[in-house]
């Protein structure tokens, strides 16, 4: 879900801002897209109302992050007995004008799959990154959507 339409809460908008402050400190010449998902019906049913997703363009194509665009999904899961929200996996796809690039996930092995990858010096930046989310969301696990 669109992480402007999530930012229902100072803790949570607090949050938003804390990781595009984390993804601008690595990457410094990124803009960032609070509504990366279009606003229609397809698009709609398509989004997982138990995430925050970040799009971050760049002025051209990057050539150490082998994209224009890159969209950070940050998955959540919430206990159904304990109640709390807790960060269990971020997603991250690098596009430019002719379509994905490359995607990478922490759900598995935390590796790069795709038609490129990012260098290696940036492919670590983004691995960081990500460990990050999982320190921020995950350091308090009482937070509300």
């Amino acid at each position: 879900m669109n992480a402007a339409e999530q930012a229902k809460n100072i803790e949570l908008t607090s949050k938003i801002a804390a990781v595009v402050n984390l993804f601008k400190s690595e990457f410094p010449d990124a803009k960032v897209d609070l509504k990366p998902w279009m606003n229609d019906e397809d698009t709609r049913e398509l989004v997982d109302p138990d995430s925050i997703d970040i799009g971050f363009h760049f002025p051209g194509r990057s050539r150490l992050l082998q994209s224009r665009s890159i969209l950070i999904q940050i998955r959540f899961y919430q206990d159904p007995v304990e109640g709390y929200r807790r960060a269990i996996g971020v997603e991250a796809a690098g596009y430019d004008h002719s379509g994905q690039q490359w995607h990478f996930s922490t759900v598995e092995n935390w590796n790069f799959l795709g038609l490129t990858e990012p260098a290696v010096e940036s492919a670590q930046k983004l691995k960081d990154f990500c460990q990050q989310i999982f320190d921020l969301f995950n350091q308090s696990i009482d937070f509300r959507f």
